[in-house]
């Protein structure tokens, strides 16, 4: 065993560097309760011939966000059977317990690519059809009938994110919805208080609304909750432990990662754990953990969860900026390297979480920062991608320059973060 320290024992937890081979799935946290980096050793790379990661300049942004307001960060990389995980600071402010890469957490809009893998699974079945107005199978429920479902999934329908309005202001935005309960047309209906932001098709805008819409088109089609087909179509097949759908509930069971969320302007953290998402539902909803993000995006992009054709549909970009794409519930982001990567970023109140994978879905990555309304920490935390997929020279190139600034979009994506 080859072991050092890498930081300090301070409040926030030092962090242990640790080559010790172990099985996989059990790269954690060392038994002494520090924070832990730790590696299994099988296949050093890819099909793809990747850099190995940077684990070390993992690390550092880790710390980098923490010095930043986040109260922790961690992340976790499988990468074709060796797994690293890497964790700092501390998941309870109260308890002051350190960050455990295997706990749970709210996934925000990671969620949307679980509803779109429900629905290309319906598509596959002969259910549903691309290129169909939503209106055919929700009848009047939208205001235009030439927006399709994959307008719905590509965040080209128009449709105003009602996000917006509800969470102009963070916090007190949040205190009035935490513990309230929306049905999907509600939600629907508070999108349609403002006009169409473009014509059906004309451009990419992201808005939760859709994958409202998108729960919706699921609850229709199959006559059964969103919990249930996420359940039996993805989290069942693949063993997902950790992945839930809790709506309305407002805990998240078993050991978990609490979110803390900044006022704007600064001011005391809001402990924002406890809270029912029902405001997002379908599009950002959902609970999970490092290691089942990877687990699930691994499986989509390995062609897994539905067949060559539906996949190839799921991978028709919208350009988002110049390093960026958006397919059917899927985001590609082009990084240094000239490695391109295939996942979702989440938001919700507390926790920002980037998610993404290889194109074989060979090497994955999920990390997490356990804050939001932080424009310093959501830019930190996607430097984790470059420590993933490019290696040591891009980690360092990425710290010396000034890297593209990240659009904010998950949560009230019109909204100037802090």
């Amino acid at each position: 065993m080859v072991s050092g320290m890498v930081g300090t024992g301070t409040a926030l937890g030092a962090v242990l560097v640790s080559l010790l081979a172990v099985p996989a799935q059990a790269a954690g946290p060392a038994a002494d309760g520090v924070n832990a980096i730790s590696r299994t050793a099988t296949s050093p790379t890819t099909a793809q011939d990747l850099a190995a990661p940077d684990v070390t300049g993992l690390a550092d942004v880790m710390k980098t966000a923490i010095s930043q307001g986040a109260p922790g960060a961690m992340a976790r990389i499988d990468d074709d059977g060796t797994a690293y995980t890497v964790a700092r600071g501390v998941a309870d402010r109260g308890s002051g317990r350190a960050m455990n890469a295997s706990d749970r957490f709210r996934i925000g809009s990671a969620t949307k690519s679980f509803s779109a893998v429900v629905l290309l699974q319906l598509v596959d079945e002969g259910k549903l059809d691309l290129d169909t107005s939503v209106n055919t199978y929700l009848p009047g429920l939208l205001p235009d009938d030439r927006i399709t479902v994959r307008h719905v999934l590509s965040h080209r329908s128009g449709l105003y994110d009602y996000t917006n309005d509800m969470f102009a202001d963070t916090v007190p935005g949040f205190e009035a919805v935490r513990n309230k309960v929306f049905s999907y047309q509600d939600l629907v209906n508070l999108s349609l208080q403002q006009p169409l932001t473009n014509a059906p098709g004309a451009a990419y805008s992201y808005s939760n609304t859709n994958f409202v819409v998108a729960g919706m088109l699921i609850e229709k089609l199959t006559g059964h909750p969103v919990a249930t087909e996420y359940q039996n179509r993805i989290i069942n097949p693949l063993e997902l432990s950790d992945t839930l759908y809790v709506h309305p509930d407002t805990a998240i069971p078993g050991t978990h990662i609490n979110g803390y969320l900044p006022p704007d302007g600064g001011g005391a953290l809001v402990d924002s754990t406890e809270q029912t998402v029902s405001w997002a539902q379908s599009a950002g909803a959902m609970i999970s953990s490092t290691h089942d993000l990877n687990v699930f995006f691994s499986a989509l992009m390995g062609g897994k969860l539905m067949s060559a054709a539906q996949l190839a549909q799921m991978q028709q970009w919208t350009t988002v900026n110049s390093t960026q794409g958006y397919g059917l519930g899927l985001r590609r982001r082009d990084l240094s390297c000239g490695v391109s990567v295939y996942g979702h970023t989440g938001t919700v109140q507390g926790y920002y979480t980037y998610a993404f994978t290889s194109k074989d879905g060979k090497r994955t990555i999920s990390s997490l920062a356990n804050t939001s309304n932080n424009a310093d920490v959501l830019n930190t935390m996607a430097r984790t991608l470059e420590s993933a997929f490019c290696g040591k020279s891009a980690t360092k190139a990425a710290t010396r320059s000034a890297a593209p600034q990240e659009r904010h979009e998950d949560i009230a994506p019109a909204i100037t973060l802090n």
